[in-house]
């Protein structure tokens, strides 16, 4: 692989480390010993202004951008079988957390270049964070760049920078001597943003502080796609040192479909990392060892990625 490809890289020696945590989400845990071999990654999450160079050179169109189709959805209401995404769509006043539609909506001509729907444009924000990828849409660019997608175990292991077992991606206090170290809400989720930060959507990469390894924004901003399918926990430690598994790729496909929607047959992949939506209040995942499942066929408005480049 050449220079050029790892221009805006940072490569991480390889290592053994904890993944996961006992300490938070159920699906965090067990923590467990894993062994990561050395691997370049990009620096930040890839940015509107290099995704639209993908574009531009290859013509590709996004998930987003596609209008879905009655056998693919079978049961979908007919008016609702035109291109688009989901955007977050804050409420007037409190609602109750158990319902994710009081503050996300499905919004017809939402994709990457119009991330808040028709009306909407990325005009002045090259710096930051691409939306609306679906999964297929990051491996795309990934291979046109050369690279690949990392796995969850590399992703964790890059994002807490070196620090063995803390809770953030630098040290263990989510605003150390009141400084905010990464894009997240403020205030009572979903209704009240108080953009203490700074920011209330997406901000430039490379805003807040790098962890240890150098890297921007592995916490918050936008959650990053894996290349590993979802379960809802971890596979237990090692009974012995010797046996610490070496470059995890995750569980099967089969075991991704989500149990609660039997009849809905999509597979999920880990995001990792939170994004600037998670809140004390709701999902605390602003953590190196958080998780969370993502349809491959879905997008959203506060969903990126970014690649790797193995030895």
């Amino acid at each position: 692989m050449t220079n050029a490809h790892r221009k805006g890289m940072v490569f991480i020696p390889g290592g053994i480390f904890a993944m996961g945590s006992n300490r938070h989400y159920p699906e965090e845990a067990p923590s467990h010993r894993v062994a990561i071999d050395g691997f370049w990654i990009d620096e930040t999450p890839v940015t509107n202004a290099e995704f639209r160079k993908f574009v531009e050179e290859t013509g590709y169109i996004t998930f987003a951008e596609i209008a879905p189709t009655a056998k693919d959805y079978p049961g979908a209401l007919p008016h609702m079988l035109k291109a688009g995404s989901l955007v977050f769509r804050p409420p007037a006043g409190p609602v109750g957390l158990n319902d994710w539609s009081q503050w996300w909506e499905f919004r017809f001509g939402a994709n990457w270049r119009h991330p808040y729907g028709k009306g909407s444009w990325i005009k002045g924000q090259d710096d930051h964070p691409v939306v609306h990828v679906a999964y297929k849409d990051a491996e795309a660019y990934a291979k046109w760049a050369g690279k690949e997608l990392p796995t969850e175990g590399e992703w964790e292991y890059a994002a807490r920078g070196g620090l063995e077992g803390a809770e953030f991606a630098w040290g263990g206090e989510l605003t150390p001597n009141g400084q905010h170290m990464a894009n997240t809400w403020q205030g009572n989720f979903p209704h009240e943003n108080l953009e203490l930060d700074g920011f209330a959507r997406t901000s430039p990469v490379k805003t807040f502080p790098p962890n240890g390894y150098g890297l921007f924004d592995m916490i918050g901003n936008v959650w990053e796609w894996t290349t590993d399918w979802y379960a809802p926990k971890h596979p237990a430690d090692a009974a012995k040192a010797c046996c610490i598994p070496e470059n995890p790729r995750g569980p099967s496909k089969e075991r991704s479909f989500d149990p609660q929607q039997p009849n809905i047959r999509i597979p999920r992949k880990v995001l990792k990392g939170g994004s600037h939506l998670c809140a004390p209040n709701y999902c605390r995942r602003y953590r190196p060892a958080a998780r969370h499942p993502e349809p491959v066929d879905t997008s959203t408005s506060h969903v990126g990625f970014r690649c790797v480049i193995r030895k």
